[in-house]
Parts: C-alpha cells; sequence; structure tokens
C-alpha cells in the first residue's frame, strides 16, 4: 500500500483554528516533496499541550484514501 512519511510541527496556536472552525484541513509536504491535504481529526489522537510534533507514516490506498496515520516514534 502507498505511504508518505510527513514531518509535522503545529503549534497549539495553529491548531486552534480546527477547533474554533475556521479550518477543517491540514496541508502538509513530505519527505518526498509531496503535498497532501489532511483532515485535521486524524491529529487528534497526537495533539499535546504543546501542538502536534513528529514523523508520521500516511498510508492510502491507491484511489488516495486514507488507510492509517501513525507515530515514527
Amino acid at each position: 500500500m502507498p505511504s508518505l512519511v510527513l514531518d509535522l510541527a503545529l503549534s497549539a496556536e495553529r491548531l486552534l483554528a480546527v477547533y474554533q472552525g475556521r479550518a477543517n484541513r491540514i496541508i502538509a509536504t513530505s519527505r518526498d516533496g509531496r503535498r497532501v491535504s489532511l483532515p485535521a481529526h486524524h491529529l487528534r489522537p497526537f495533539l499535546t499541550r504543546d501542538g502536534v510534533y513528529g514523523a508520521f507514516v500516511l498510508e492510502f490506498n491507491t484511489t488516495g484514501e486514507l488507510l492509517s496515520l501513525r507515530s515514527l516514534l
């Protein structure tokens, strides 16, 4: 199954727009240079009081549907 590695550094202040309803997607660039639009609610399991930081593997099917998002830690 296809996958991408994303390095995310999203502060809590930046994610506040999601929780205030002003945004619902996160745009990120993978390590290989591809841009992806990810529904922000998929980041909730990784949210700390500082935000979301770290490397993540995004797995998707051949039609681009998200199958999983996991931390590389």
